[in-house]
């Protein structure tokens, strides 16, 4: 009875371990699912607005997360990284604006 109890990590097993490890990216993925189904249904304004909601998902993730959470969102430091994010989030969003829907959503 002096065993001592198994770790968290050990009991969920190697899945459950990478999904930890993996979330914020994971999200972030999931989010561009969404926009390339829209974009494979010809809603190419939707598709956008819904890539630049990923990006600007992936600097809130940056920006509350600490870096050894955060995954292969850090990039650089995490004013560079979240200043990318938004700036390139936004700016695709501002571009998504502009589209002509030509009767299309």
């Amino acid at each position: 009875m002096t065993e001592a109890p198994a770790s968290h990590a050990h009991q969920h097993g190697p899945v459950g371990r990478f999904l930890r490890t993996n979330l914020p990216i994971l999200l972030v993925v999931a989010v561009l699912v969404v926009a390339a189904v829209l974009l494979a249904q010809d809603r190419w304004r939707r598709g956008a607005f819904v890539i630049g909601g990923a990006t600007l998902l992936a600097a809130a993730l940056r920006l509350c997360l600490p870096t050894l959470r955060v995954g292969v969102l850090a990039v650089r430091s995490k004013p560079f990284d979240v200043g990318a994010y938004t700036v390139l989030g936004g700016s695709i969003i501002v571009v998504a604006a502009t589209i002509n829907s030509l009767g299309v959503t």
